[in-house]
């Protein structure tokens, strides 16, 4: 085992660069705390929340509406996104719902 001797004030240098580096890499790690794995849900279960068919799931693909992601041949969507939608057709039916009155 071989022994190095440094200056005290060295040391010290050494040991507030490291505490310092060891706050930045908290302050980053907090920073994206929020970004967590969401949930993913495929074409059959997006058709069920949603109560559309596999169709008009593709053209929503399409049109950019509803973004996805491939993985082999299975296509897969984040539930946020589903949610979002979700939402927004919800206060579409019920404008539409209201007009007919």
């Amino acid at each position: 085992m071989e022994f190095v001797c440094i200056e005290a004030k060295t040391f010290e240098d050494m040991r507030m660069a490291l505490e310092l580096l060891k706050k930045k890499v908290e302050m980053l790690s907090q920073r994206h705390l929020p970004k967590r794995l969401d949930k993913w849900l495929d074409n059959q279960e997006v058709c069920a929340i949603l109560h559309i068919s596999p169709r008009t799931l593709q053209s929503l693909r399409s049109n950019g509406t509803l973004s996805y992601t491939q993985i082999d041949r299975r296509t897969y969507y984040q539930e946020h996104d589903i949610m979002r939608l979700l939402g927004m057709t919800g206060c579409r039916r019920k404008s539409r719902k209201e007009s007919e009155r």
